[in-house]
């Protein structure tokens, strides 16, 4: 048996590694949160402590981040609900509850609030630029607060 001995920096360097990998067709640059290394705050912490439903949640936050970067001034990120006949949601806020379920709040397009709670085996998240909805106001970014409340702890 041929086993690698790791010291800890290199195991808690593995650790905080992950698995992804995006390739993207067609005109001009896409990146997305694969391409960047992982936020301290999301990295500090092992997968392999982490439940389904924090793991889900601390990636949906860089998905959210990164869709929001390739945004102008006049879109804000909404999130179509697949399968629910109820549109789309005005991502107001993400938290998750352990071990497997993931919260999205929000509004509608009318101005409804809307929950959205989701067993992590049924995630299905659709992203979409949507107009922001008060020209008088920058449009929102929710993904950089999202980042910041996990540096927040």
């Amino acid at each position: 048996m041929d086993e690698k001995i790791e010291t800890t920096a290199e195991h808690a360097e593995a650790a905080a590694m992950r698995l992804a990998r995006a390739v993207h067709t067609g005109e001009g640059p896409c990146p997305g949160p694969e391409d960047a290394p992982l936020p301290d705050a999301i990295a500090k912490k092992p997968v392999a402590q982490k439940s389904e439903a924090e793991w889900a949640y601390e990636r949906l936050i860089l998905y959210i981040k990164n869709f929001e970067e390739q945004l102008d001034g006049e879109q804000e990120v909404a999130m179509g609900l697949t399968d629910t006949g109820a549109g789309i949601l005005r991502i107001e806020g993400l938290g998750y509850f352990d071990p497997d379920i993931v919260t999205f709040y929000g509004t509608d397009g009318m101005g409804a609030r809307i929950q959205l709670v989701q067993h992590v085996s049924q995630l299905n998240v659709v992203l979409r630029a949507n107009p922001k909805p008060d020209n008088a106001t920058p449009a929102r970014r929710i993904g950089f607060d999202l980042v910041k409340a996990l540096d927040n702890g």
